[in-house]
C-alpha cells in the first residue's frame, strides 16, 4: 500500500508545523452545514467545510488517528493519505471523500494563514477580482427541506405567476443570474417511478419558464434544476421545448450515475446541459468531460474533494473548452473557500448561492459587510480563505445533540 504519511526530511524550521486538533460543529441553516477546524502548534486554525447532511463528523473524527502530528501545509499530501488510509471504508467515493474535502479546505486556510497569503494566490493566482454569484431560489413557499428529503408545498406554489414574482424580487437584490427548480410533485403523475412526463407536465414547466424569461428579460441568466427525475427520452423533449427561451443551462435532468445517457440527452438539444454536483474526484467526471457529455460542468468542491481535487476537474474541462459553474449549497464557509476557486480558474463561470432565506448567514462569519453585494463577492486578500467564524452565532445556530468547537 502506498505510504502518504510525512517523510519529509528537509524543511525550512518556521514552516515545520504540526496539526495538534481537528473537530467538527453542525451548524442547521437550511442545511445541515458540517463545519471543520484543523488547529496547529503554531497557534492557526484552519476552517472548512463538507457537504450537508450525517455521517460527517465521525469520519473526521476518524481522520484524527494519522493526521495528528502531520504538517498542514502538505495539503495534496494529506488529502491523499486521507483517500489512502479510509481506503477500505469506501474511501475513493462518496461521504469519505465529501469528509476530506472540508479537511482539505481547512487545511488550505490554515497554510494561507500560516504563509500571509490568500488561498486563491496558494492556488495559482488571481483572474477576476470579484466572483459572480447566482441564486438559486424557489417559486413561493415552493418546498421545505426537513431531515434530507423534499416536502412539496401546494399546487399553487408552483404556479408560473410564483415563479415571476420571486425572480422579479431576487433580480431586484442585484442578481444578475438566478436558478429555480423545476421539477414538481405533478411529474409523479400517472406514475411516480419510471421517470415519463406527460405532456401536461412539460407544457406546465413551458408555462413556468416563459412566464420568468417574460418577467427578467433576456439580460438575466437563467436555469432550472431538475434533480435527476426523469427518463432519457422525457429529457430530450423537455431540453428542446425550451431551447426558444435561451436558459444559461437545465441542470441534472436524469439520474447521474449512467454517462452514455448523459452524453445521449446532451447532444439532442442546444438547450445547455449542466450535471457534476453528486459526482466524486476527478475520476468520475474525466470521461463526461472527453466526450462532451456536458455542456457545463457543476462539481461541488465540498463533495468531490476539495479545491485541488476541483482544480483538476476544471483543468480537464478548460482542455475541452467547458465552463465550470461549482455546486454550492454551503454556509460562508464554504462558499468563501469556493470564492477563492473562482478567482483561481480560467474557464470558471458563476458560483451558486443557495441561502437566501437565511436571514443571519453573512452573521455567521465576522464581518461588517454583506459578502455578496450586487451580485458578485469580492476576492479576499486575506490570508486563508479570508474570513473567521464568529463562534456566538456558531453556537447558537449549532444543531441540537452536536458537538460544537
Amino acid at each position: 500500500m502506498k505510504d502518504f504519511s510525512n517523510q519529509i526530511a528537509n524543511r525550512e524550521p518556521s514552516r515545520d508545523v504540526e496539526i495538534t486538533d481537528i473537530n467538527t460543529c453542525v451548524v442547521e441553516g437550511n442545511f445541515e452545514w458540517n463545519l471543520i477546524t484543523v488547529e496547529t502548534d503554531a497557534g492557526v486554525t484552519g476552517i472548512g467545510e463538507s457537504y450537508r447532511g450525517g455521517g460527517v463528523p465521525e469520519l473526521v473524527e476518524y481522520t484524527k488517528r494519522f493526521l495528528i502530528g502531520e504538517n498542514p501545509l502538505d495539503v495534496q499530501r494529506l488529502f491523499r493519505r486521507i483517500v489512502q488510509e479510509m481506503s477500505g471504508h469506501g474511501g475513493t467515493t462518496g461521504k469519505v471523500v465529501t469528509a476530506a474535502s472540508g479537511i482539505e479546505i481547512a487545511l488550505w486556510d490554515a497554510a494561507g494563514k500560516l504563509l500571509d497569503l490568500p488561498v486563491y494566490q496558494l492556488l495559482g493566482g488571481k483572474f477576476r477580482d470579484e466572483v459572480r454569484i447566482y441564486c438559486d431560489c424557489h417559486a413561493g413557499e415552493a418546498y421545505a427541506v426537513d431531515d434530507g428529503y423534499t416536502e412539496y408545498a401546494d399546487a399553487e406554489a408552483y404556479s408560473p405567476e410564483a415563479y415571476a414574482a420571486e425572480a422579479r424580487r431576487v433580480v431586484d437584490m442585484g442578481f444578475t443570474a438566478l436558478k429555480f427548480d423545476l421539477d414538481l410533485e405533478a411529474d409523479n403523475d400517472p406514475d411516480p417511478f419510471n421517470g415519463r412526463l406527460t405532456n401536461g407536465a412539460i407544457e406546465h414547466k413551458r408555462e413556468i419558464v416563459a412566464a420568468v424569461r417574460e418577467e427578467i428579460g433576456s439580460e438575466i441568466d437563467l436555469a432550472f434544476d431538475c434533480h435527476w427525475d426523469y427518463s432519457v427520452e422525457s429529457a430530450k423533449r423537455l431540453a428542446c421545448e425550451l431551447e426558444e427561451f435561451d436558459l444559461m443551462w437545465l441542470e441534472d435532468l436524469i439520474p447521474p450515475e449512467n454517462m452514455n445517457a448523459q452524453k445521449e440527452v446532451t447532444k439532442a438539444t442546444r438547450t445547455p446541459i449542466a450535471t457534476g454536483e453528486n459526482r466524486f474526484r476527478v475520476h468520475e467526471l474525466s470521461d463526461l468531460l472527453y466526450d462532451h457529455g456536458v455542456d457545463i460542468v457543476t462539481p461541488d468542491p465540498t463533495t468531490v474533494g476539495g479545491l485541488g481535487e476541483t482544480m483538476r476537474i476544471a483543468d480537464r474541462a478548460e482542455e475541452n473548452y467547458i465552463p465550470i459553474s461549482p455546486h454550492n449549497v454551503c454556509s460562508p464557509i464554504g462558499t468563501m473557500a469556493c470564492v477563492h476557486l473562482g478567482a483561481a480558474i480560467p474557464n470558471f463561470d458563476v458560483l451558486e448561492y443557495h441561502a437566501l432565506e437565511v436571514d443571519w448567514w453573512d452573521d455567521l462569519v465576522e464581518r461588517d459587510e454583506p459578502l455578496i453585494r450586487d451580485g458578485y463577492v469580492e476576492v479576499p486578500e486575506a490570508p486563508g480563505i479570508g474570513v473567521e467564524l464568529d463562534e456566538r452565532v456558531v453556537e447558537a445556530h449549532r444543531l441540537e445533540g452536536t458537538a460544537g468547537f
